[in-house]
């Protein structure tokens, strides 16, 4: 009887370690799928000189691929495995919801130390906690591939959600040159973090600017 209990438990877990080898190769496959930017996985912005992964809807099949996998993990007691899938969409909810992940924040030498080695940086220094001021040398060094530049050497210390880069051209010899540019690290231009308040680094602001130009030109 005995024997024949131990068979049947042995063909029970055989029969459920094949669902889940099937679960996780899903997840492999549509994980690389999506970093490929294949379309039904990942939208593109045409142009875009890095994907925006925050503030974004939830992606249907990699919740879903998480949700499977989770389920068979349960189902064959890997309770770690099933954990494992369900910090990952909570993750990607909080990602979408564009809220910060307060476990990871970044350290503020730190970060100046990565982003002052960068080419056409001259210096870095926080505003406040959230905000960041890079001044470069050069109108061409004043652009969002800087800012992209930046967010990427940031990205290893911690959550970037966290960080909004101002970029200011210290060589700047009129109002318009010195405006600064301003985004959050893992958002779309003009957008910003949950809770994150917006902060103008320009002493006369980019609308009091169009004003003075359309006086003159009248």
């Amino acid at each position: 009887m005995g024997a024949t209990m131990g068979r049947v438990d042995e063909s029970a877990a055989g029969g459920l370690r094949w669902p889940r080898a099937i679960a996780h190769l899903a997840i492999v496959v549509v994980f690389v799928l999506v970093a490929l930017g294949y379309a039904p996985f990942r939208e593109r912005a045409a142009g875009a000189a890095r994907p925006q992964q925050a503030g974004r809807p939830l992606n249907p099949v990699v919740t879903a691929a998480h949700i499977a996998a989770a389920r068979v993990d349960a189902l064959t007691g890997d309770a770690e495995g099933a954990k494992t899938h369900v910090e990952a969409i909570a993750h990607d909810l909080m990602r979408s919801a564009r809220v910060q992940d307060v476990t990871r924040p970044i350290d503020r030498e730190a970060a100046r130390a990565a982003v002052r080695p960068l080419p056409g940086v001259r210096a870095a220094i926080w505003l406040d906690a959230a905000n960041l001021a890079v001044m470069v040398d050069g109108a061409s060094n004043r652009t969002m591939a800087m800012v992209d530049r930046v967010c990427d050497a940031l990205a290893p210390l911690g959550d970037t959600l966290a960080v909004v880069v101002h970029v200011q051209d210290a060589t700047a010899t009129t109002a318009g040159a010195a405006t600064t540019l301003s985004r959050n690290c893992d958002l779309p231009e003009g957008q910003l973090a949950f809770m994150q308040k917006r902060r103008d680094v320009d002493v006369v602001s980019p609308d009091l600017r169009r004003v003075f130009r359309a006086q003159q030109a009248r």
